[in-house]
């Protein structure tokens, strides 16, 4: 289901990609889409694809100061995850599952976190859905579990109505993503 809704989804948003990607390479330079290491099922590392929001690195500058114009609105529109539609071709992500983070963060999960990896990571999930960056790691991280604990079809269904409702209200939107790094845990 992952491989053939992608697929679909690909040939529907493909116009858009292309227009977006024009539109980073004009404002910005080139790439349009960069790649960034990301954990996946079993802590296997690959290289997650997202359409460029910030420009290039300056000495001082903050992640924020860096996110353009046109890169704020993708990011509020959610439009710079549509390229991981190809890691979900790949293989390497499913639509639905818990988001993908930095492998740097993988030595601070609990036990329990860790069941977030007995799954492929997903473009969305049920953290995304119920507060997105609203959220504390705590939260996300058991609202991952949740999920992992509970997986179905009609789970997966509700998901996916969530997403399109929380992107299209751009519902928990913050133009820098996380206060901070996710460093372990504050509670056992």
């Amino acid at each position: 289901m992952d491989f053939c809704g992608s697929l679909a989804l690909l040939v529907f948003v493909l116009p858009v990609l292309i227009l977006v990607s024009l539109a980073i390479i004009y404002n910005m330079g080139w790439p349009a889409i960069f790649t960034h290491t990301r954990s996946g099922k079993g802590k296997k590392p690959f290289k997650i694809f997202k359409l460029r929001t910030m420009q290039n690195p300056s000495v001082g500058a903050t992640d924020e100061s860096r996110i353009t114009k046109l890169g704020g609105f993708l990011r509020k529109w959610s439009i710079d995850e549509l390229p991981q539609l190809f890691n979900v071709i790949r293989g390497e992500m499913s639509l639905i599952g818990p988001r993908p983070l930095l492998p740097e963060y993988d030595k601070h999960y609990s036990k329990k976190q860790n069941k977030r990896f007995l799954v492929r990571p997903g473009i969305t999930g049920l953290a995304q859905i119920t507060g997105r960056n609203g959220l504390t790691w705590e939260e996300k991280f058991f609202l991952d579990v949740e999920y992992v604990e509970n997986l179905s079809f009609v789970n997966d269904f509700k998901v996916l109505v969530g997403t399109v409702y929380v992107v299209f209200r751009a519902k928990g939107f913050r133009k820098s993503g996380e206060d901070q790094k996710f460093t372990g845990n504050k509670v056992g």
